[in-house]
């Protein structure tokens, strides 16, 4: 397969070739090796046994291979990242190690990495690396102020439906449909049965931890409490999980780069107060969150709601919000800003995604699955435009249309296809 060069590449070009050493982090199949293998001149393939028994026995391979040198898996012999940290310590040199994989199981003793070892995080392909449009608006250059916003395109809801439900993970995408839901499904049941384990986590009931996971997909993009997730997961059973398992859930599916929740906003200066704390919801790729729930394309264009409901709205609605953060953070790491969500304690006013640069200025982003805009879909931009004045850089609704514009009170229209980093 033809390698689909990523946004994270360009940050890459910048980093790798003077960092001693790098770890790509994020879930499986998302193309973590693909990227790091086209950077490498030797390769260490941790998920064989022979090369892990002979980097356990001696270390000191690892700095004598031709560099760039990836260490894929690693976490398959946790030791390795504390031997790449005494080699960076001995002082190896820039460019010599990227480390690919995923976290460490719990109960291995790894050292931090500050310092030495830089994370950087991939996740599945936003809509830009998709190649089902050519976007004609820059993230990048709206947060620089940049108020150009024009184009046109003929992406429509079933095209969004399609890239909802076909993912981001580049193997499994070019896959026909009725593959593609039995890969999907496949990869959800080797998490459950296989993945919590090899993390150090045991499962008593796997069924009821598919279950969390579905409840978790039906949250999608809301603030839903931990406590009701759990109760739409095991719904009239009396003997629920102790919250303390459902949290063992949460934190091994984070440390499996499975969970990518958008976290609350706190601003930098004292504009706003009474601000919600809790992040939304949101799987790593919104494929796994409609497979979860049990609907494909013409399920979802029907209106379907799936074997599960939690949260407000109709699940497609939040699911094209989930592909939109999914391709909005990916470009906003692309230009070193963070993505966050705003609500107000009192759920009066909501912003779905903000877009914060390192100087404390903000970008602002509604979603809306609609082909056209009115005045009550902006309102919280101007409700915030009026709070924070100046420190809004831009605002814009990002929807399901066909063209791009500016309205006549400056909020920018564009629809998902035509945003790019």
């Amino acid at each position: 397969m033809d390698y689909r060069r990523r946004i994270l590449d360009d940050r890459l070009d910048d980093l790798q070739p003077h960092l001693r050493a790098l770890a790509i982090f994020g879930p499986k199949a998302v193309g973590k090796t693909a990227t790091a293998q086209r950077r490498a001149a030797s390769v260490v393939d941790l998920s064989k046994a022979p090369q892990r028994q002979i980097i356990a026995l001696e270390e000191n391979v690892l700095t004598s291979l031709p560099g760039p040198v990836l260490i894929d898996e690693w976490q398959r012999l946790p030791e390795v990242w504390d031997a790449v940290k005494r080699a960076v310590d001995a002082g190896s040199p820039p460019g010599h190690f990227i480390l690919a994989g995923s976290a460490a199981p719990r109960g291995a003793v790894v050292h931090s990495g500050a310092g030495r070892i830089v994370p950087v995080r991939m996740r599945p392909l936003s809509l830009a690396e998709r190649d089902v449009e050519t976007p004609t608006v820059s993230l990048g250059a709206l947060l620089n102020g940049n108020n150009e916003v024009a184009g046109r395109t003929r992406i429509r809801l079933a095209d969004y439906v399609e890239e909802i439900t076909g993912s981001g993970f580049p193997r499994i995408r070019s896959l026909p449909a009725v593959v593609r839901r039995a890969e999907l499904d496949g990869y959800i049941d080797n998490v459950v049965q296989r993945e919590f384990l090899d993390q150090g986590f045991q499962v008593r009931k796997p069924a009821i931890l598919h279950d969390w996971m579905s409840a978790y997909a039906a949250a999608t993009a809301t603030t839903t409490a931990y406590s009701k997730i759990l109760d739409a997961a095991t719904p009239g059973q009396s003997d629920k999980p102790a919250k303390a398992t459902t949290m063992t859930y949460r934190d091994a599916l984070a440390s499996l780069w499975l969970l990518d929740p958008i976290p609350a906003w706190a601003p930098g200066r004292n504009h706003l107060d009474r601000l919600g704390q809790a992040p939304k919801h949101m799987l790593a790729d919104p494929a796994l969150s409609a497979r979860l729930l049990g609907l494909d394309a013409s399920a979802l264009l029907r209106g379907d709601q799936g074997s599960r409901q939690l949260g407000e709205g109709a699940i497609l609605g939040r699911l094209f919000e989930h592909l939109a953060a999914l391709s909005v953070v990916s470009y906003a790491e692309a230009a070193e800003a963070r993505v966050r969500h705003l609500r107000d304690q009192r759920g009066l006013h909501e912003v779905d995604l903000i877009v914060a640069r390192p100087d404390g200025r903000v970008l602002a982003i509604e979603v809306k699955l609609a082909d056209h805009v009115d005045d009550q879909d902006v309102r919280h931009l101007h409700w915030l435009r009026q709070r924070i004045g100046d420190d809004l850089v831009d605002a814009l609704v990002v929807n399901a249309g066909s063209d791009a514009y500016r309205r006549r009170d400056g909020i920018a229209i564009v629809p998902l296809a035509l945003l790019g980093p």
